[in-house]
């Protein structure tokens, strides 16, 4: 295939993986979920978050057939489960307990909910794993490589762009980005277990 299929490959799983992904959607999550951390340490899991992402949907690009085969787990049981983390994440946000645990637990937040199942969760992850099967040549697969680069970039520095936010708004304005913040996850929470139990009652 020539430079233009490659290049058009790449511009499709980047806009497909960005639209899953969506860096904008997850920013008042991750905002509710940093809003009582220093500058300094919500700028690391802001990278955080989009450095975990990538690993996994990494991971799972190279390994992820094997994987689900192996431990004999489908996709429908993957988000199931994702929903179920992130329902758990979410009545932490709006009953006030997303502090309770130990320090090094409220410091992981940017690998588990944000990194994943949030940002790298089983609809990234099944579309990088359909892209690496369809990327014939190489040219296609340096193009997949590059468009799954450039999405956790943008994450990272949106994420990092909407702290910013953060030091605007007062402890209220936190409280109430925590309250949307599990809203919103719940929300996808609930979605993610519906589109699981509609997969597994079709299946």
């Amino acid at each position: 295939m020539n430079s233009l299929g490659a290049v058009t490959f790449a511009t499709q799983a980047f806009v497909t993986l960005f639209v899953i992904m969506d860096p904008p959607g997850a920013t008042p999550i991750f905002l509710g979920l940093v809003g009582d951390k220093s500058p300094r340490e919500r700028v690391r899991l802001a990278w955080q978050a989009a450095g975990v992402s990538l690993f996994v949907i990494a991971s799972f690009a190279l390994f992820g057939r094997f994987i689900l085969d192996y431990m004999n787990v489908s996709i429908e049981a993957l988000q199931a489960a994702g929903g179920l983390l992130l329902l758990y994440v979410a009545l932490q946000l709006l009953t006030g307990n997303k502090n309770t645990g130990t320090e090094n637990a409220s410091n992981n937040i940017g690998m588990v909910p944000l990194g994943t199942p949030l940002l790298a969760g089983p609809g990234a992850i099944v579309a990088t794993m359909i892209y690496v099967q369809k990327a014939d040549t190489n040219a296609q697969i340096l193009g997949l490589v590059i468009a799954i680069l450039a999405v956790h970039l943008i994450i990272g520095t949106v994420l990092m762009a909407s702290t910013k936010i953060v030091g605007l708004i007062k402890d209220s304005g936190v409280t109430l980005l925590a309250s949307i913040a599990g809203l919103l996850l719940a929300a996808i929470a609930v979605q993610m277990l519906a589109n699981a139990i509609k997969a597994f009652a079709a299946s």
